[in-house]
């Protein structure tokens, strides 16, 4: 059972990302970082060393907002996207690096330490402080993150001591690096760079955050944001009050220009003691969402009588932080750890890039990014790792490899979806071919529509709603049907010119589909033959298209055909169109909602995808619920406020009342939508005994709108709501 969350922005996002990014390159190495590169070199380096963590900060940003982030942060983000498999193979080498860094982290602590205390065995300080933490972290993370606001105020007291201390006048400014300098720009790079590597520590926390959407972006940017401030301060400061001499030698230089030195020494302490408290609380939960979903041995996830707390996995991590502490050495196991994280961050762009250009209708993030910026992120990330170490960067692919192989052998079963098949979607040839291996699942639901037309010319209204349809990224099909013997008409050439007409108005209105043209003896009979021919692997249609009849007896044969299409589980959409006002301004949008049928999702769906067309830019969508009595208003209305929110479409909810019992509804229609520019109704699926009198309802009610589309919707999945559950 999925655990209420705990914390809000503050203490489960921003203050943990600040005290990992706050750390111990800030006191010991941001001197000799400015002493290498000069004022102008360093900051460039912290320019471009945040720019990175920016651009991922965005991408996890837009993922966060477009799922439901649970237990697992980052692991949890990229296996409900890129597939298990993926997710995998960046999830344990995550976990391994987050154990891993917690015995980094107070080994660096502990040097720090020894050097005020030599007495001290530093494994003995080391152990002891990896017991006490895993001890908090088994108590629970309330009491944990607590600790972590006496940390931050260590933190701050040990900045304000730093900028309080002054000399008698600034020194020469090196702007650049100087001759003594013995490390290239990259090298000085790779030294600074695993600083900003803390940005995620907040989204592992997804799991106990009360608003995983609104705390991870709104953390993740504040802490990158204030943590680029204080380096930049922090340099130009050390720039202006240190010669290049002491920068390059004295390691604790910023303990030298305090006005209270201890305040940096406790700075110090604070910073490693904070990172490693943040990764004891972040592994666990990485852990149990690899033993969610079975990467690892369920046991993991054992909560041994807690509520909230993955306890065994605490266990587990200070079990292997301990062992690390004892092993000694841990300087090529650090680089792997920075190789770890850069390859998860990595991943993260990529995962966000892709999203957007795979263009799923199911990814409608709250907070959108360009995938430009996202692809941008992935190569920063992978460019630094080269930068930092080749050496352990290759390491760190092939285990991630590894273990990607591995999980793939043991074909691991999931039941969420992931954009996998809207990938192959889109590359056409090859895409089909594998897109009849790879699960289909309802997230990667997109139209995949066949637009049935008696004439291309008089039925450009048609072709119109069809390009904008397009926009959602899914196979529009302009299917002409000639009436007629083929005999008689197959050599005319009608064929041809009816697809060149066709092709020719979609590269003036510049949509992209697909035009064909069948002889047909009967319009209706053969069109439903058309349909079940038409496509092939996974790209079957899944929505028709056709103008409304203008006659009684075509308007019966069509809702014939509507029954036989829904058999199929196709969705019908038909087109009554106003000769008169067109589509109006494309300013308003009504879907009239009855709650009862699955019509709705369809609607709203198909709807979306309008208004994001160009013609539509800026329209506003209404969702309208007539009811019969007051007292239902508030419900109705906050359960369509509640279901925009999940599904992440923008649109108005309005509740009206009957003035009447017997006010029929389309009075209601007249009064309300007679001027809106589009309207959404919803069809039954009458039996033959009630189809006249059916008919002849439907038709008086489009009497009272201008155009509208009546929609039937034949899938049995809910094709809106796809938020993912594990």
């Amino acid at each position: 059972m999925q655990n209420k969350g705990r914390f809000g922005t503050f203490p489960g996002v921003f203050t943990p990302n600040v005290l990992t990014i706050l750390g111990i390159i800030l006191f010991l190495r941001l001197g000799w970082v400015v002493g290498q590169a000069g004022l102008i070199g360093a900051l460039i380096i912290i320019v471009i060393a945040n720019l990175i963590s920016l651009l991922t900060g965005l991408s996890l940003s837009a993922i966060s907002t477009n799922m439901q982030v649970r237990t697992g942060g980052t692991y949890y983000m990229i296996s409900r996207t890129l597939g298990l498999e993926i997710g995998g193979a960046i999830g344990l080498p995550l976990y391994l690096s987050q154990a891993i860094s917690v015995a980094f982290y107070l080994i660096g602590f502990t040097e720090a330490f020894v050097a005020v205390y030599p007495v001290a065995d530093p494994r003995v300080v080391a152990t002891s402080l990896a017991l006490l933490f895993g001890l908090l972290a088994y108590i629970g993370a309330d009491f944990a993150l607590k600790i972590q606001f006496f940390i931050l105020l260590i933190l701050a007291s040990a900045l304000v001591s730093f900028f309080a201390g002054s000399r008698p006048h600034w020194t020469t400014l090196q702007l650049f690096s100087s001759p003594g300098s013995t490390a290239s720009f990259w090298q000085v790079f790779a030294i600074f760079f695993p600083a900003v590597t803390g940005i995620a520590v907040g989204a592992s926390m997804s799991g106990d955050l009360k608003d995983p959407a609104r705390s991870i972006p709104l953390g993740t940017l504040a802490s990158i944001a204030v943590t680029a401030l204080v380096y930049i301060l922090v340099t130009v400061w050390l720039a202006g009050h240190a010669t290049v001499d002491e920068l390059l030698n004295d390691y604790m230089i910023m303990q030298t220009l305090a006005k209270w030195p201890l305040l940096i020494i406790a700075g110090v302490w604070a910073s490693t003691l904070s990172s490693a408290l943040g990764s004891i609380l972040a592994a666990p939960r990485t852990l149990k969402a690899l033993a969610t979903d079975h990467v690892v041995p369920k046991i993991f996830g054992a909560q041994l009588g807690s509520i909230t707390e993955p306890r065994l996995a605490v266990v587990v991590t200070t079990a292997i932080a301990v062992g690390i502490i004892w092993m000694g050495n841990l300087d090529f196991v650090a680089a792997i750890i920075t190789m770890f994280f850069l390859n998860t961050y990595g991943m993260i762009n990529l995962t966000a890039g892709l999203e957007q250009l795979i263009g799923n209708p199911s990814f409608r993030p709250q907070f959108r990014v360009p995938w430009i910026f996202s692809l941008l992120g992935a190569i920063g990330c992978y460019a630094a790792m080269f930068l930092i170490d080749t050496a352990a960067t290759l390491v760190a692919i092939c285990i991630s490899y590894g273990v990607f192989l591995y999980l793939g052998r043991r074909a691991l079963r999931h039941d969420w979806g992931d954009i996998r098949s809207g990938i192959w979607f889109a590359l056409s040839r090859f895409g089909l071919i594998r897109l009849e291996t790879v699960p289909w699942h309802v997230k990667n639901w997109r139209p995949n529509i066949v637009v049935f037309l008696r004439s291309p010319q008089t039925q450009e209204h048609l072709l119109e709603v069809g390009t904008w349809l397009a926009r959602g990224r899914g196979f529009i099909t302009f299917y002409h049907l000639i009436a007629g013997q083929v005999e008689q008409l197959a050599g005319k050439g009608l064929r041809d010119t009816s697809r060149k007409h066709m092709q020719k108005y979609l590269r003036e209105h510049g949509a992209v589909a697909f035009t064909e043209c069948s002889i047909v003896e009967n319009l209706y009979s053969d069109a439903l033959t058309m349909l079940q021919a038409h496509g092939l692997a996974g790209l079957e249609p899944n929505v028709v298209l056709f103008g409304w009849g203008t006659r009684h007896a075509m308007q019966m044969e069509q809702f014939r055909l509507l029954r036989k299409m829904v058999a199929l589980k196709k969705s019908v959409l038909f087109l009554k169109y106003d000769e008169s006002r067109g589509f109006g301004e494309k300013k308003c949008i009504d879907i009239w909602w009855r709650g009862q049928d699955r019509n709705g999702e369809l609607m709203l769906l198909i709807a979306h995808i309008i208004a994001q067309s160009l013609a539509w830019n800026g329209a506003r969508m209404r969702i309208l619920r007539l009811l019969t009595r007051e007292e239902g208003v508030p419900g109705v209305t906050r359960h369509i406020e509640e279901l925009l929110h999940r599904v992440r479409v923008n649109a108005e909810p309005k509740v009206f009342i009957r003035s009447a019992p017997e006010q029929p509804f389309t009075s209601v229609l007249r009064q309300h939508s007679a001027e809106s520019d589009l309207v959404f109704l919803g069809l039954q699926v009458p039996t033959e005994e009630q189809l006249t009198a059916y008919v002849k309802q439907v038709e008086e009610i489009l009497q009272s709108t201008g155009t509208c589309i009546l929609v039937r919707n034949g899938e049995t999945e809910n094709i809106l709501d796809v938020d993912t559950e594990a």
